[in-house]
C-alpha cells in the first residue's frame, strides 16, 4: 500500500448529488479495493499509477472557518472513498472533520463498509438528522471476499444494528446488485429490523472496471454471460424491471413502503423501513438537474 499525506486548501466541496449540498472525501483512494468501484475513474485525475486499492492519499486541511455557515445544509461523507477504511484508525481524518463541524447545524450522511464507524457513534449522534449507510450486496461471505476487503457481512449487519439502536438513522445500502448473484430479499430479511431505509442500486458498469467484472463473471459464472451481455451490451432493462416488480411484491407482503428513485426523499425514513429503488441512474441524474 502506497500511503502519502497531502495538503489541501479546503475539504468541503459543493455536491451535484441529489442527496446532499456538500460532499467530503477525507482520503484519495481506498484500501477496500472493491472490484466494482466507480471511484476508480479518479486515477485519471490524480496521477496514480498503482492499481486501484493499492494507494491512499491522506488529506490534511486547516480549520474550517465559520462552520455555522453550513447550518441547515447537508454533507455527504464518502462519495468516492470509504471514510472509515483502515487508515482512519491512525489518521482520524473523518473524526477530525466531524469535530470541526460539530455544533454547526449541518446534517451529516456517511457511507461505509467498515465497523470502525462505531468508534464515532457519540460524535455522529450530535448532528441533526445524522444518517449512516452500511453497504452490503451479498449474504455470501465468499463472494464478498472476492469483491472487496471491507468488513465481513456479519460485522456490517452488527454495525447496522448498533447504529440503529443508538438512535442514528441507518440505511442498508444494497449496492451494487449483481444480476443473478445478489439475493436482495435475503439481505433485506437480515437487515429490516436494524435500518430505517433500504436503498437499492444496480451494478452500473462503466470505465475500466467493466472489463474486470465481465471477465470475472465469465470465469466464475459463465451461465450468466448472456444475461450480462443483454444488460450491459444490449442495454436491456428487462432484468431490472422484473426485479422492480418482484421487490414491490416483497415490500407489499412485508408492509414496507416502496418508492422509485427520483420520487424518494431520503430524509423520509420509515418505520418499518422504506425501500427506495435507484436502478435507473440516468433518470435520477436528469431529475437532480431539474431540481
Amino acid at each position: 500500500m502506497v500511503i502519502k499525506e497531502i495538503d489541501v486548501k479546503g475539504i468541503m466541496t459543493k455536491s451535484n448529488l441529489p442527496v446532499a449540498d456538500f460532499s467530503v472525501n477525507p482520503y484519495v483512494g481506498c484500501s477496500h479495493a472493491c472490484k466494482y468501484c466507480y471511484a476508480s475513474f479518479m486515477k485519471r485525475f490524480t496521477d496514480h499509477h498503482e492499481p486501484w486499492g493499492e494507494f491512499i492519499d491522506i488529506k490534511n486541511w486547516g480549520e474550517i472557518k465559520n462552520p455555522s455557515k453550513y447550518a441547515g445544509k447537508e454533507v455527504f461523507i464518502g462519495s468516492v472513498t470509504d471514510p472509515y477504511q483502515p487508515c482512519e484508525k491512525k489518521y482520524e481524518r473523518t473524526r477530525t472533520l466531524l469535530k470541526q463541524l460539530q455544533g454547526s447545524g449541518i446534517s451529516v450522511s456517511i457511507a461505509t463498509r467498515s465497523d470502525l464507524v462505531l468508534r464515532d457513534i457519540d460524535l455522529i449522534r450530535t448532528f441533526p438528522n445524522a444518517r449512516v449507510a452500511i453497504s452490503i450486496n451479498t449474504v455470501d461471505e465468499e463472494f464478498r471476499k472476492e469483491m472487496d476487503r471491507g468488513a465481513t457481512i456479519e460485522k456490517r449487519l452488527d454495525t447496522m444494528k448498533q447504529l440503529y439502536d443508538a438512535g442514528i438513522k441507518t440505511t442498508c445500502f444494497i449496492s451494487p446488485i449483481f444480476p443473478g448473484i445478489t439475493d436482495v430479499e435475503a439481505i433485506i430479511d437480515r437487515a429490516k429490523d436494524r435500518c430505517n431505509l433500504v436503498w437499492l442500486e444496480n451494478l452500473n458498469l462503466r470505465g475500466d472496471y467493466r472489463v474486470v467484472i465481465m471477465n470475472w463473471i465469465h470465469e466464475n459464472h459463465p451461465e450468466l454471460d448472456e444475461l450480462y451481455h443483454q444488460i450491459y451490451s444490449k442495454k436491456s432493462r428487462e432484468y431490472w424491471s422484473g426485479l422492480d416488480i418482484q421487490l414491490r411484491e416483497y415490500a407489499r407482503k412485508n408492509h414496507m413502503p416502496y418508492v422509485r428513485d427520483d420520487d424518494s426523499k431520503m430524509s423520509d425514513f420509515g418505520e418499518p423501513p422504506i425501500m427506495a429503488n435507484y436502478f435507473y441512474h440516468e433518470e435520477v441524474k436528469k431529475s437532480a438537474k431539474k431540481k
